[in-house]
C-alpha cells in the first residue's frame, strides 16, 4: 500500500471513528508497526492529529453549532451560493436538498422556479419552498421524507428516513457539509446527517456541495463522500484565498466561486 493511501485511510478512519489505533491498522493495512508509527509522526507534524498512547486522535474537535446560530452567520456568502447553485436547475428536474443552512437558503431561491420536485428531510427547505406565491402558482412539487424527527435541526433521519429517499433517483442531490476536505472528502459532526447524506449521493445522478470558506479543511467525525465522487463543488469568492484550493484543484470535482453580487 503507498504511502498516501495509507494517510488518506487513516484520515477517513479519523474522520469517521474519531481516533485511530496502531495494532488495529496495523493489521488491517498490512504494514508494520513502524511504518504506521513513522505515518503517524508525520502526520502530527503537518498538524492534521495527535498522537496518544497506541494511536492518534483528531485535533480538538469541532463542535457544530445549533442550527438557529448557524441561519445567522456567513448569509452574505451563503446567499452568493444558493444563487449559483439555483442557476445550474433546470424546469423538470428531480431535486434531493439535505438540512443544512445554506440548503435552507437555497430552498427559498428555487421556490422562485417552476417545474421541480424537491424531495428533502428539512423542515426548514419544504417549509420555504412550499409556501405558495402569493401572485403565481409555482407549481413546484415538494415531499418531505418521513422518519425520526429532530428539532436541531429541524428535520428527519434514521432508517425510515434513509429508505424513502433510495426510492427515489434524482437528478441533482444539493449537499451543505459539516467540513469539506481535500483527503477526506464531506464531512458531517452528526452520524445521521452523514447517513442521509451518504444515502443522498448514492440515489442522485449529480452531487453538487455547498460550502462557504470557513468549512475548507475542516473535518469532522464522519465523513460521507469522497471529492472525486462529487460533481461539482459551489464556493463563495473568499474562497478563493484559502490555502486549500489548491488541493481542491488536483481532484475530480467542478469548482464554482460564486458571484459576489447575487443575481
Amino acid at each position: 500500500m503507498w504511502q498516501e493511501e495509507r494517510r488518506q485511510r487513516l484520515r477517513a478512519l479519523l474522520a469517521t471513528f474519531g481516533g485511530v489505533s496502531v495494532d488495529r491498522v496495523t493489521e488491517e493495512f498490512g504494514v508494520s508497526r513502524e511504518t504506521i508509527r513513522r505515518d503517524l509522526l508525520e502526520m502530527e507534524q503537518d498538524g492534521e492529529l495527535k498522537r496518544v498512547r497506541g494511536g492518534a486522535i483528531p485535533h480538538a474537535e469541532l463542535r457544530e453549532p445549533p442550527y438557529a446560530e448557524r441561519q445567522a452567520v456567513r448569509l452574505r456568502e451563503k446567499r452568493q451560493i444558493a444563487a449559483s447553485a439555483a442557476s445550474l436547475v433546470e424546469s423538470g428536474q428531480t431535486l434531493l436538498l439535505d438540512a443544512g443552512s445554506t440548503t435552507a437558503i437555497l430552498s427559498e431561491r428555487l421556490s422562485q422556479l417552476s417545474g421541480l420536485t424537491i424531495i428533502t428531510n428539512s423542515v426548514d427547505v419544504a417549509s420555504r419552498i412550499g409556501t405558495p406565491d402569493s401572485t403565481q402558482d409555482r407549481r413546484n412539487k415538494v415531499v418531505l421524507i418521513g422518519g425520526r424527527f429532530t428539532a436541531q435541526p429541524p428535520a428527519t433521519f434514521g432508517a425510515s428516513a434513509i429508505n424513502e429517499i433510495m426510492r427515489y433517483c434524482a437528478d441533482v442531490a444539493f449537499l451543505s457539509p459539516f467540513g469539506l476536505d481535500a483527503r477526506a472528502g464531506a464531512t458531517s459532526y452528526d452520524p445521521d446527517e452523514a447517513e442521509i447524506a451518504r444515502a443522498m449521493v448514492a440515489c442522485s445522478k449529480k452531487t453538487i456541495l455547498l460550502a462557504d470558506y470557513s468549512k475548507l479543511g475542516v473535518v469532522s467525525r464522519v465523513s460521507y463522500c469522497t471529492v472525486d465522487a462529487l460533481d461539482t463543488i459551489i464556493l463563495d469568492r473568499s474562497a478563493r484565498t484559502n490555502a486549500e484550493i489548491e488541493n481542491f484543484k488536483k481532484t475530480k470535482a467542478k469548482i464554482i466561486f460564486a458571484q459576489k453580487r447575487p443575481a
